[in-house]
């Protein structure tokens, strides 16, 4: 990155939103893999039986899209090039992670259209997150 380049406020408050949208993701994540039985038997049997039936690649790839999204959005922070490579894992999280819950689970019946909400969010979410880091390399505003 050039002396010259003046990095936008814009970016800065993307970047740092991001990061905080992406430790939610993480959060939820945490909350999720530390699920006790109790907190379980509190949900209603179908939501029960989509946790109980989700498998280990749809964990991992939830792992992949709030990691990869958070270490991507630190990156962005301290103007790394490479956030983007980090919002690819995450989006590719994201994908399979989706795939799951839209083709083989039956969260759609559970939660209704209404549980569409999120996941559409955290798609385009994602798709922004790759657009600005290839952005911010292609304005050498990241090294």
């Amino acid at each position: 990155m050039t002396g010259s380049t003046k990095i936008p406020t814009w970016f800065w408050i993307a970047s740092s939103a991001a990061l905080v949208w992406n430790l939610m993701g993480v959060m939820a994540f945490v909350a999720q893999m530390m699920m006790t039985p109790e907190t379980l038997q509190q949900l209603p049997q179908a939501e029960r039986d989509i946790y109980a039936n989700t498998p280990v690649w749809a964990n991992i790839a939830f792992a992949c899209a709030v990691i990869g999204g958070a270490l991507g959005s630190v990156a962005l922070l301290i103007k790394k090039t490479w956030a983007l490579y980090l919002f690819v894992l995450s989006f590719a999280g994201i994908c399979t992670q989706m795939f799951h819950v839209f083709f083989i689970s039956n969260s759609f019946e559970v939660f209704g259209p209404g549980g569409m909400i999120m996941p559409i969010m955290v798609v385009i979410v994602a798709v922004a997150l790759i657009w600005l880091s290839k952005n911010a390399a292609s304005n050498n505003w990241t090294s």
